[in-house]
């Protein structure tokens, strides 16, 4: 018996599931709490009592997380930072976090350092890496006693030399120090990748505590799997690696949602739609897994450009207000997590969309009764109202103008009917109120490189080897038996602006999770 548990924490619920392969066993949506962690274990109990499975049956346990996100936003729990850039005498008119908020730079410290370094986009030095520069730095960090160090060299993902350098060198002058390098975390564009690499170094205190808060939560229960987390790919990580890049789960939610509807539907190319307690999500599935953002994404305000799925955010769910005084409006403002005391079917004084959905007969929730004055008019409006706004991002995420299938979960479904347009099937799959925590549980492992290539140093056919053999690696190392690993997607892009034959390559990696050796140990 292969039994595992998937928890996704969302704004307003935190589901949890058990399963044993492909069969859902129990199924728990609870109330997200404050401080996130007792959610879960809340929601752990229960899974636990009601599937009567004893918690040392359990393998493995998956967890998508809004933690590292919301520290971001809300620009808390982050620890001080030194931001260093090797690119003098480059780059000096734009210094690191130039397009940051105030109160972020404020809670990491706005420590930033300009160093010699750094190449051109065909390979070429700016300068030398200054050793006794970056020990001067060095000193300067530890004087202010800095744990955390993200260091930024110009093109570094052409050549990332310098950057692996200079790390040796502020690891050994500062031992214990955190180092986050922007090779490994960002893709070509100097100051989004540098964003990044600072936002993962700021986190990697939280990261720590988050993993033992989990293993706590765990052991409250009596479950002593090991614990993976949700990257934003669609795949899972050990807690190591997510210690290391916590950035890799910016985003889990909504795609685990994607994941979920892919396997509980059987479609594998299609639109979704998560519709949760205060937002809705649109995505696209291509092969089963989240369609990528080709442009750069912003997380709290800032610019970043490391890899995130292509999803369309909206104010609409289940615990939106609906205003029927003069124009018509649903959202974006929603009771949240309040929707079971606040809302006109649970004895509440707020009309939400789902009383709209109860007194359209969609649903079967709470006491219909309270509803049953709503006017016909104002019911059949604010359906309208969310179909509309439903199909109009649908539409905005297409490719083409033609209908696609379209898979819709969430809790806030039932705010839907069979139909919508610009859809050429409406898809509600079992278990679609907790698609998300499935999509945790199913998740496989995965693996990516994406960087640029000297063709004419190496050929072609180097290259891409070299390049599958990184993704396989990086697979490995979060987690993923080897012998199970394929590669599943290769994008070769010349670039004909560089010189030297250059090429961009990405191999993206996917292997199943290793559970045998690990709940042997």
């Amino acid at each position: 018996m292969s039994t595992r548990i998937g928890i996704d924490v969302g704004g307003t619920n935190t589901d949890a599931v058990l399963m044993d392969g492909e069969r859902v066993l129990g199924e728990v949506k609870t109330p997200t709490t404050a401080d996130v962690t007792g959610g879960i274990v809340t929601a752990l109990r229960r899974l636990v009592v009601d599937s009567h499975v004893p918690p040392d049956r359990v393998v493995a346990v998956m967890i998508g997380t809004t933690h590292f996100t919301n520290a971001v936003v809300e620009a808390k729990r982050l620890m001080p930072t030194a931001a260093i850039r090797l690119g003098l005498p480059a780059t000096q008119a734009l210094p690191p976090m130039v397009d940051w908020p105030q109160r972020l730079k404020q809670a990491i410290g706005n420590h930033a350092y300009l160093c010699h370094g750094g190449h051109e986009f065909d390979g070429r030095l700016i300068s030398k890496l200054d050793p006794d520069e970056l020990r001067t730095v060095a000193e300067d960090i530890g004087k202010k006693g800095i744990r955390s160090i993200a260091i930024s060299s110009v093109f570094s993902p052409v050549n990332s030399e310098m950057e692996l350098e200079a790390a040796r060198l502020f690891e050994a002058e500062l031992p214990g120090v955190m180092v986050s390098v922007s090779h490994e975390i960002g893709r070509i564009g100097l100051l989004e990748r540098e964003n990044a690499t600072i936002m993962n170094a700021c986190l990697r205190d939280l990261a720590v505590h988050i993993v033992e808060a989990f293993d706590s939560a765990l052991r409250q229960v009596g479950i002593k799997a090991p614990v993976y987390l949700s990257q934003n790919d669609g795949t899972l990580m050990s807690v190591d690696y997510a210690e290391r890049y916590p950035v890799a789960t910016f985003a889990s939610g909504p795609t685990n949602s994607m994941r979920g509807a892919a396997f509980l539907s059987g479609r594998l190319d299609c639109a979704v739609v998560d519709i949760g307690g205060t937002t809705s999500d649109v995505g696209v599935l291509q092969q089963g897994f989240p369609r990528e953002a080709s442009v750069t994404v912003e997380i709290g305000q800032v610019r970043t450009n490391f890899r995130m799925p292509d999803v369309l955010s909206f104010g609409l769910g289940g615990g939106s207000l609906v205003r029927s005084d003069g124009e018509l409006r649903i959202g974006p403002d929603s009771v949240g997590y309040e929707l079971t005391s606040k809302a006109l079917i649970f004895g509440g004084e707020i009309l939400t969309a789902t009383d709209i959905a109860v007194a359209a007969g969609r649903a079967e929730i709470g006491d219909a009764r309270a509803v049953r004055g709503l006017k016909r008019k104002v019911i059949e409006g604010a359906l309208a109202l969310i179909e509309e706004s439903i199909s109009q991002a649908v539409d905005r995420m297409k490719t083409s103008a033609d209908p696609i299938p379209l898979v819709v979960v969430g809790g806030g479904s039932i705010l839907l009917g069979d139909r919508l347009a610009g859809a050429s099937e409406l898809v509600k799959p079992n278990h679609f109120a907790v698609a998300n925590a499935i999509g945790a549980a199913i998740a496989q492992v995965g693996g990516e490189v994406d960087r640029i290539f000297a063709l004419d140093q190496m050929g072609r056919e180097t290259a891409l080897e070299q390049a599958k053999q990184e993704a396989v690696e990086k697979a490995v190392a979060a987690g993923a038996r080897e012998e199970t690993v394929n590669i599943v997607d290769v994008e070769e892009v010349p670039l004909a602006y560089l010189p030297s034959n250059a090429a961009r390559i990405r191999v993206k990696a996917i292997g199943e999770l290793a559970l045998e050796a690990e709940s042997v140990a």
